[in-house]
């Protein structure tokens, strides 16, 4: 098949050994990110198309565009993916949800913000480079709690981390998220407002749906400690619109450790968000280590081969 594999801007899965599994198929990888036009004439002898992970929405009038596009495969949810154009299309679609495995990395990543932004380590990094020495004061993790809003197997992880380092654990989520929560003996505040208001530090982890999407509120922010540190290495979009900016004006949250962002990639160094004095940002890195990459495009190719095969797996559309 003519497989195309669309943003690997670090250009790294061709020198990943999971890349072997596409020997028997013709395969362009793309390197950088257009879209309208020049996208569909990127893709119009496209066969099966790669994604890689939301960083192409991948709408209806692309695929109407696409006369020669029998397969879509790519890991974990599609809220980019236009499922119903792909079904009156006749395109199949394919994606595993990463719940059979956690993502490690992105669980680690979250760690090392959570720490990077308790020793306010950029700051330090950035005097000592300026000749200062120890330009602020930190605070240790021993004893301070961490708020966990979501309880899937990333925050699982996490909560491993924090218990490791002696810190206390408490959650939110769905009603019936934290009913499950509570049979299994972890701590649960009584309200929304004492889950907020109760940890020195909050890491969300949920997924994007249309039912979390905007489900952090400024009220939330607002009910944070003034010294609390906000993490958020999942998706921008649970974050209601324009109200993490204000809220790290009134200072709750202190700081906020971010590796996700409503428009990706950021190309603009002025944007408000990277250059904020309180923000720890990366360029949306949880996930982005060769060991994940490895397994999630491996499943990927997978996923091609038994479609080649007449034994297509994990269907979304058929």
């Amino acid at each position: 098949m003519r497989v195309h594999i669309l943003d690997d801007w670090s250009d790294t899965l061709r020198g990943l050994a999971s890349f072997a599994k596409l020997a028997g198929h013709e395969t362009t990888v793309w390197t950088d990110h257009v879209e309208g036009d020049a996208l569909i004439t990127r893709l119009r002898d496209a066969e099966a198309l790669v994604l890689f992970r939301e960083r192409t929405q991948i709408t209806r009038s692309l695929l109407e565009a696409l006369p020669n596009l029998r397969l879509i495969s790519a890991r974990g949810a599609w809220p980019h993916v236009d499922t119903q154009a792909c079904a009156d299309l006749g395109i199949t679609f394919c994606s595993q949800k990463s719940d059979a495995a956690p993502n490690h990395s992105a669980a680690e990543l979250t760690w090392a913000l959570i720490m990077m932004a308790l020793r306010d380590l950029p700051a330090q990094m950035a005097a000592l480079a300026a000749g200062q020495w120890q330009a602020a004061v930190g605070r240790s993790l021993r004893g301070r709690t961490l708020g966990l809003y979501g309880a899937g197997r990333i925050g699982q992880l996490v909560a491993g981390y924090a218990r490791a380092f002696e810190m206390q654990v408490i959650w939110w989520g769905s009603e019936a998220r934290r009913a499950e929560l509570i049979a299994r003996g972890e701590t649960v505040p009584p309200s929304r407002e004492a889950f907020f208001g109760g940890a020195d530090v909050i890491s969300l982890h949920l997924r994007l749906t249309p039912e979390t999407r905007g489900i952090i509120r400024a009220d939330d922010l607002a009910a944070m400690r003034e010294d609390a540190i906000l993490v958020n290495t999942s998706r921008a979009g649970l974050i209601e619109p324009g109200a993490l900016l204000p809220a790290l004006a009134a200072g709750r949250p202190s700081r906020a450790a971010l590796d996700v962002f409503d428009v990706e990639p950021i190309t603009d160094p002025n944007d408000p968000l990277i250059t904020h004095p309180r923000v720890i940002a990366t360029p949306h890195i949880g996930f982005v280590t060769q060991d994940e990459f490895n397994l999630q495009f491996g499943e990927i190719y997978d996923q091609i081969n038994a479609f080649a095969a007449g034994s297509p797996v994990n269907l979304v559309v058929r």
